[in-house]
């Protein structure tokens, strides 16, 4: 017997659901972040247990309330634990839409409008680059698939023939770039065949470079004219990891931040990190306007790409990536800027680097208890919370060691009362610190304030 689903009163019950659940609660500062239960605890609550029976629509439904209720609500206003967060309507319009008519953007024929609309986007993003004679580009799978994509094409540029005869017909490869940089780029090395040994290895030309405008820890940019200055005299190809600190290039008063990235070889920009498009918006593009893109991944499916089309098969761009199905996730920054204007989205990059961050390192100076690691460059705001028995101890031999512990202690209790959710980390020879993330528009300076001195209720006792 096939179960019979009357689809929209199901639909109509779920966006019921989502509207209140997922929405409306998740952005209310008086609900909590997440409600903390453990792996085994959560098993019981969620049943998982997949049967060769079905259940009922009301069960169907209960479920979509555990799911949401015990899921992060990422899009709290006191949500500042990864670098992306908030709540973008139109974006979120634009996902539904796209899961409702299930597009794949391999060809024109299956997927006209996302294509012409991915064609738009990419345009607009090497505008504001600085790429004025245009380029090429994709939308992939986040960033470091951004920064794979960069790592493979520079490596056909360097060496074709590594693409038919694999890395037999490579010389030794090395990569240039910082110890900040993300580790996508080892990830790749690794699984391209390069190497992670091969990563930072003074001594050898390169035939990579990777520069990071807005490291993931400290929110740094690496100079990129001297590094564009030194790859152009030795013809080396530069990317520049710009997933985080690209969306300054929006704002007239930060876009020096990333002064020389016209002059990169390509770029990998999220415009799902500050400009709070929907999970996932990840773009890599590339200055040569050639088909080198094209070359590097092309397989030439002959049940797809069809050259005898009836239509202008340039406009099937699925060869150019190295997967087959793949969503049109420009749609959502596209919908957002027709909505917003780049006016808007100015004024958002503005405010996360002007308003929201400058104040709370401010506050962070003035408080009792608190240090700032340094002085923030991105909207990453990076301090210790130094609870009061420690505060006589600064200097003494055991201070860092017992300082170490604290980051972990809090955070722990945060997220089983649920008040809010802030990251923390060691870097290089610092002991745990807290990483405040910056970005929605919604957070106000009452949320930072309360940030802190709910960090000091959670920790004054340790």
């Amino acid at each position: 017997v096939i179960k019979v689903l009357d689809s929209q009163s199901f639909l109509s019950q779920s966006m019921n659901i989502i509207l209140e659940d997922a929405v409306k609660k998740s952005t209310d500062v008086k609900e909590k972040v997440c409600e903390w239960r453990s792996p085994e605890e959560l098993k019981e609550l969620l049943d998982l247990e997949l049967r060769d029976e079905g259940e009922s629509e009301s069960e169907i439904l209960q479920r979509c309330r555990d799911t949401i209720r015990y899921s992060v609500k990422t899009t709290h206003p006191r949500f500042f634990n990864q670098l992306f967060a908030g709540m973008e309507p139109y974006s979120l319009v634009a996902s539904v839409i796209v899961e409702a008519l299930k597009p794949s953007l391999y060809t024109y024929e299956v997927a006209p409008v996302f294509t012409l609309v991915e064609n738009a986007v990419l345009r607009k993003m090497m505008e504001l680059i600085g790429w004025e004679e245009g380029g090429d580009g994709i939308f992939c799978a986040g960033g470091s698939m951004s920064n794979m994509y960069a790592l493979n094409l520079a490596r056909y540029h360097h060496c074709p023939d590594v693409k038919e005869h694999g890395l037999s017909a490579a010389p030794r490869l090395v990569i240039f770039t910082s110890e900040e940089c993300h580790y996508s780029i080892a990830k790749s090395a690794a699984l391209l065949g390069i190497g992670t040994k091969n990563v930072y290895v003074v001594g050898t030309i390169p035939f990579f470079v990777n520069a990071t405008a807005g490291t993931t820890v400290l929110g740094a940019f690496d100079p990129l004219e001297e590094i564009a200055d030194i790859c152009e005299k030795h013809n080396i190809w530069l990317h520049v990891d710009a997933c985080w600190g690209g969306a300054a290039l929006m704002s007239d008063r930060h876009k020096h931040l990333l002064k020389g990235i016209h002059r990169a070889n390509s770029v990998a920009w999220n415009p799902h990190k500050m400009l709070m498009v929907c999970l996932q918006c990840s773009a890599f593009l590339v200055r040569d306007k050639t088909s080198l893109l094209q070359d590097c991944h092309s397989s030439r499916a002959s049940y797809l790409f069809q050259q005898d089309k009836f239509y202008d098969v340039s406009y099937d761009t699925g060869d150019k990536s190295v997967q087959c199905s793949r969503k049109p996730d420009s749609f959502k920054f596209w919908l957002m800027w027709k909505a917003l204007g780049k006016g808007e989205l100015k004024q958002r990059v503005d405010r996360a680097f002007m308003c929201i961050c400058r104040y709370f390192a401010e506050q962070i100076k003035q408080r009792e208890g608190f240090q700032l690691l340094m002085e923030p460059e991105c909207t990453n705001v990076c301090f210790w919370y130094i609870p009061p028995s420690l505060r006589n101890l600064q200097g003494h031999p055991k201070f860092w060691k017992k300082l170490h512990t604290v980051a972990p202690a809090i955070k722990e209790r945060m997220m089983k009362v649920g008040s809010m959710m802030v990251g923390y980390q060691t870097h290089k020879d610092r002991v745990n610190f807290f990483r405040m993330v910056l970005v929605s528009p919604q957070v106000s300076t009452e949320d930072a304030d309360f940030v802190l001195d709910e960090m000091h209720n959670l920790g004054k006792d340790l």
